[in-house]
């Protein structure tokens, strides 16, 4: 497989359902959007048939490339499964959204994709594609947009670029169909992992001054968490974070706002569920 490599020795081992439920059971956590980590394209059908035999899974956010002369055929057969929630694409697997932008083919792929209702998931997050993304809700206003691992981007040090992203993230703000997965939150200084909210806080408060309440989702990108930290305290920044801001902001963190923005529906009785009249 591509990815995780066999010298990660603690990514490198199996991540499916039941390991998840065992991990999260006593943390509050009812479900759970699985997100492509393979180029492959027979890993969608893979993570759909596994997903189907445990009702913790919600969803799949799997990986196509809009821009292939299959993509539509492609899109169909996956999207025929409920389960089958969007897309993955950026700057992984050594692909150039930026260059792919500026193709009518790839264009088409995304009106597609948002005429069938999913949404695209984008990553990783720098200025680049940050940038990217702007371009992209331009030319497909009515695409829903995940971005992903916001929270791990270090912002520019010299002062032009540092406003050029301020005004990027303050344009991205506008745009209600884009979304941001506060994922990927603690990270090493100094040698160590800090696990206290007032280490990440300035920068959960940009996010957040930036998006507001609607368009935050919790992700706890797990396994790829697990070198940094356990699942409890990838957990606990955002939640001391997100409760702080109050109980409704904190509900739509943790599931409003991922229905909005995926559309799942509910699978097993635990779960929550909007009610669409």
């Amino acid at each position: 497989m591509p990815w995780p490599p066999k010298t990660n020795t603690i990514v490198y081992r199996p991540a499916l359902p039941d390991r998840y439920r065992n991990l999260t059971k006593t943390l509050g956590i009812k479900g759970a959007i699985e997100v492509e980590c393979s180029p492959w394209l027979e890993d969608n059908q893979w993570v759909l048939d596994v997903a189907a035999k445990d009702t913790i899974i919600v969803g799949t956010v799997g990986n196509l490339e809009p821009g292939k002369p299959d993509f539509r055929r492609q899109l169909e057969r996956f999207h025929k499964n409920s389960l089958f929630r969007g897309i993955r694409y950026g700057y992984l697997w050594d692909r150039n959204l930026g260059d792919e932008l500026a193709k009518a083919e790839f264009i088409s792929g995304l009106r597609e994709l948002a005429a069938a209702g999913l949404a695209l998931d984008t990553a990783n997050a720098s200025q680049r594609l940050l940038s990217d993304v702007v371009r992209l809700t331009d030319q497909v206003p009515d695409l829903r947009v995940v971005i992903d691992h916001l929270p791990s981007m270090d912002p520019p040090q010299e002062e032009a670029a540092r406003a050029t992203h301020r005004a990027t993230l303050r344009e991205l703000g506008k745009r209600p169909q884009v979304y941001v997965k506060v994922s990927e939150v603690l990270r090493r200084s100094g040698g160590r992992v800090p696990y206290e909210l007032s280490f990440y806080r300035s920068r959960l408060d940009e996010i957040w001054e930036t998006f507001g309440s609607n368009r935050l989702l919790y992700g706890s990108d797990w396994p790829n968490s697990d070198p940094l930290g356990t699942y409890s305290q990838v957990l606990n920044v955002v939640r001391e974070y997100f409760s702080g801001k109050g109980p409704e902001a904190a509900e739509k963190f943790f599931w409003k706002n991922s229905v909005a923005a995926y559309h799942w529906v509910k699978r097993e009785a635990g779960q929550p569920a909007l009610d669409r009249g």
